[in-house]
């Protein structure tokens, strides 16, 4: 299915590791307010009364913010002359999804100085200047960038493969790609989200370029690839990691649930249910053909 936009707690939902996605969070959040005070008191943290000093910081406070990737702790300057509190802190306001939509851009096709720019002026920082925004995108880049092609250590038993579709500009265009995401999980049973690729389609060529990429970074031990049933996937996954496929539990659902009507769905999903929950692949087998046999008709 195609979306307009691929929020970052869809991501965590795929199986990626939230703690990523909190830590950019509070990244951003916390350069934000800190170029923002930069410019209320014009000069930077530690700059020895410049000629153009308007104000003074004064310690700061500390206070948790709840978002959609969790509760972060962010610090909050405090000035010598008047007051400041970020306006995206206040009930209500619904900055943390200009903020996550800017980091899912930075993630899909690479930040902008204009989308940060925008991002700002929504949040009602008006302390930021252009070459702060531009700063900025340098050092979100930087993060993103290195946690795409960090080195992969250890083996990873268990990979989960899946791909959505995204809106995205290219040439003044607005045209749908594919993210791709690998999760895996390791011989410690943690989860970790390995890699994110985009391509114009989930073409086997391009499954096949973004596993060998893996395996360039380090991927190794792969003993199961879980995915939808996408041959692209198959073919490319027997090819570059030479392990055994399954279906996905998940994507099976939403096919079979496809074939049934509204009202019966809830029904449907129950009974195939049961087949996961068998202690054995014999008794799964004979739950199956039961199952089958009810909805047969």
């Amino acid at each position: 299915m195609t979306t307009a936009t691929m929020a970052l707690a869809e991501l965590a939902e795929k199986g990626a590791d939230v703690d990523v996605l909190r830590q950019m969070v509070q990244f951003m959040a916390q350069r934000l307010m800190e170029l923002d005070v930069e410019g209320r008191c014009g000069a930077a943290y530690d700059e020895k009364d410049p000629a153009e000093r308007l104000n003074s910081r004064n310690g700061y406070r500390e206070r948790t913010w709840n978002t959609r990737a969790g509760s972060v702790e962010l610090k909050i300057s405090k000035l010598r002359q008047g007051s400041y509190f970020p306006e995206f802190l206040e009930p209500r306001r619904t900055a943390e999804k200009a903020l996550t939509a800017v980091i899912q851009e930075a993630y899909v096709q690479g930040i902008s100085t204009r989308s940060v720019d925008d991002l700002v002026k929504s949040l009602g920082m008006s302390g930021v200047s252009k070459s702060q925004v531009s700063r900025l995108c340098g050092e979100l880049d930087e993060r993103v960038n290195a946690f795409l092609g960090r080195q992969i250590e250890g083996d990873w038993p268990y990979l989960w493969v899946d791909a959505t579709y995204v809106k995205t500009r290219e040439a003044g265009r607005i045209v749908s790609v594919a993210v791709i995401v690998a999760v895996g999980v390791n011989t410690d049973g943690q989860r970790e989200v390995l890699g994110l690729k985009v391509g114009a389609s989930e073409a086997e060529p391009f499954w096949t370029e973004f596993l060998r990429s893996l395996n360039r970074r380090g991927l190794r031990g792969v003993k199961l690839v879980i995915s939808d049933s996408h041959e692209g996937i198959k073919a490319a996954a027997a090819k570059v990691l030479k392990a055994t496929w399954q279906r996905c539990r998940v994507h099976f659902m939403r096919n079979a649930l496809a074939h049934a009507g509204k009202t019966q769905r809830r029904m449907v999903s129950a009974a195939i249910g049961t087949v996961f929950v068998q202690d054995s692949a014999d008794a799964a087998r004979s739950q199956w053909r039961s199952v089958a046999d009810q909805l047969r008709d």
